[in-house]
């Protein structure tokens, strides 16, 4: 497979999708999707055309990229948010009516780490499942300073405060983890 760029390149979405139950019909939230839509694509194939992926993003041309994108797979059933996930109650996606959220490679990126996930949380329904893929503390010579990148235990504190239960935990390729966790 041949990976696109923008900091997802070594993480496969058929391995990382093999950790969650996603399936037919689902909505899905993709949080901070990247103008790839390297998640965002896939998982708009695999929830068909009963389901809905909702690509969100802060960035007004990461949006447009994941359009075009899903224009020339022919995925209809994508759509944009334009949202700051720091802010409570921003995304305008209806409370509770995500199946399953991702929060692929973007808690690096930020100091509001308890925001992102609780806006996370906020959409999910009950049951639903969270999935965060970051990246590993140590072991790469390349990806974001060592100093911006989330602790496994960091996102389980945070998690736990906001009444999550944690599902899954493995390895999201050589410099990546995942965690899978189910809103109670």
């Amino acid at each position: 497979m041949v990976y696109i760029s923008g900091g997802n390149e070594l993480l496969d979405p058929g391995e990382i999708f093999s950790h969650i139950n996603l399936k037919a019909g689902m909505k899905v939230g993709d949080l901070g999707c990247g103008g790839a839509g390297h998640f965002t694509v896939p998982a708009g194939r695999k929830v068909g055309s009963q389901g809905l992926v909702y690509a969100v993003d802060i960035l007004k041309s990461v949006l447009q990229s994941v359009v075009s994108r899903a224009r020339l797979e022919g995925l209809g059933n994508i759509r944009t948010v334009w949202s700051n996930l720091e802010i409570a109650g921003a995304t305008r996606i209806p409370k509770e009516g995500l199946d399953i959220a991702f929060l692929i490679n973007i808690l690096f990126q930020s100091k509001q780490d308890d925001n992102i996930i609780a806006e996370a949380v906020r959409l999910l329904k009950k049951e639903g499942e969270l999935l965060i893929i970051d990246w590993k503390s140590s072991g790469s010579s390349f990806g974001p300073p060592a100093v911006d990148r989330i602790k496994p235990e960091t996102i389980k504190s945070i998690a736990k405060k906001l009444n999550l239960k944690l599902i899954d935990e493995f390895d999201a390729g050589t410099y990546h983890y995942g965690l899978v966790f189910q809103k109670q």
